[in-house]
């Protein structure tokens, strides 16, 4: 179910640990030009590789064990932000909105645990780390994003 009031987000992308897109959410996309399926690929590709940079371009934690890698949360552009959450289980959670929103952390969190853990992980008919349908989670996805504007 889209939002016609979201304009601020755009689309909502949850990864498993091997890249698999578990669930692809728009509420506005004007301009696709990619199927799902490529760009669900595109974004998993570069999360990996702006990973990997931030991890190699660290002075504090490249190359000793005890220090965990940097990452990144956001970047911005002039036509949009990506903000970006990664779980203990490998679960990442990604939202495009408009690039004047700020920090959207605690957001990612929230929609992580109140949301998917609640709706999808803790259904007895969810297959971890498959992708999922599930209308509940939409709805209180669409819910809590309408509060987010």
């Amino acid at each position: 179910m889209a939002l016609a009031m979201a304009p601020r987000m755009r689309c909502l992308y949850i990864f498993n640990r091997n890249g698999m897109c578990l669930h692809y959410h728009v509420w506005l996309r004007s301009l696709m030009t990619l199927s799902p399926q490529q760009d669900q690929k595109l974004m998993f590709g570069m999360l990996f590789s702006l990973n990997s940079f931030t991890a190699k371009i660290d002075p504090v934690s490249s190359g000793k064990e005890n220090n965990p890698p940097c990452s990144f949360y956001s970047f911005r552009t002039n036509t949009y932000k990506l903000h970006f959450m990664e779980t203990a289980s490998g679960i990442k959670i990604i939202l495009l909105t408009d690039p004047r929103i700020g920090d959207l952390r605690e957001a990612l969190m929230h929609i992580y645990s109140n949301i998917y853990v609640e709706y999808v992980v803790k259904n007895p008919l969810y297959s971890p780390g498959q992708p999922f349908r599930c209308e509940l989670f939409n709805m209180a996805l669409d819910h809590y994003v309408k509060t987010l504007q």
